[in-house]
């Protein structure tokens, strides 16, 4: 049975992508299509503000590419030497909060210890932050998206707990998008389901599955990998029939084979 995950390959991975390998495990032949490309900005920033940790009481990573930024902005011998000899050991005796297994991981790679990665979601780790930071405290360093939702710095706010963003990089449409839809419809025909793995991927990606998928539409199970996505799934009419309890492959291949009936 046929699976379209519209995402990025997970960069990095030794052998197959998590994904591919936990579904494909359950008998489920699943193609991944990367739906975004990114652009990332203020690096020089970045660094600059790493070069001032006692001016912070943490950082705070939601998604890989926040990290990847991260490491962009260590990009000469330079200002790699500047972290091994010192920022590395000061920055890692504050906490570094994160959401998700991935980008937990990723943090890892830097050298750091990342934390709430079983949160799952921003919601969630909020609540996390919460429970362990006080308020009138150091702000905690934030680098994000431009897409970035408000979720976690609302919570924040609302607790008196400072956040300092950093915009570190952009999104938009992959550049080969549409003609990986149209060759993946006509060369595998309409799959049993359609995961999304984020709001930018249901905004980029939904009208042309909808025009390759046609009369057969109906008959595709909408898959989500968090809340989030789910809301933007359902915002644009599209019958959600699974949301990963956690954002991992084994809850959503849980999720899919529940709403497949298999």
């Amino acid at each position: 049975m046929k699976v379209l995950l519209l995402k990025e390959p997970k960069e990095n991975e030794n052998g197959p992508d998590p994904y591919l390998k936990e579904l494909g495990l359950h008998g489920l032949e699943a193609t991944l299509i990367p739906v975004l490309a990114f652009e990332f900005i203020s690096l020089q920033a970045l660094f600059e503000k790493l070069l001032h940790p006692e001016q912070y009481c943490g950082l705070i990573f939601t998604s890989p590419r926040a990290v990847e930024a991260f490491k962009l902005c260590l990009g000469d011998d330079g200002k790699k030497e500047a972290w091994k000899n010192s920022l590395e050991e000061k920055w890692n005796t504050k906490p570094v909060y994160v959401v998700g297994k991935v980008t937990a991981g990723l943090v890892g790679e830097i050298g750091l210890t990342p934390q709430g990665e079983t949160c799952g979601n921003a919601e969630k780790l909020a609540g996390y932050i919460c429970s362990r930071e006080s308020s009138n405290a150091l702000p905690l360093l934030f680098p994000c998206g431009a897409l970035k939702r408000e979720t976690l710095p609302t919570i924040l706010r609302a607790k008196d707990i400072a956040l300092e963003s950093l915009t570190v990089y952009q999104t938009s449409q992959h550049p080969n998008l549409n003609e990986s839809l149209r060759n993946y419809f006509s060369q595998e025909g309409v799959p049993a389901s359609v995961t999304f793995f984020s709001p930018s991927g249901v905004k980029y990606c939904l009208k042309q599955v909808q025009k390759l998928s046609g009369e057969l539409m109906p008959h595709i199970k909408f898959a989500a990998i968090g809340p989030t996505t789910a809301e933007a799934m359902a915002t644009e009419g599209i019958v959600v029939s699974c949301t990963a309890i956690n954002p991992t492959p084994q809850d959503l291949t849980a999720g899919i084979k529940k709403s497949l009936h298999l």
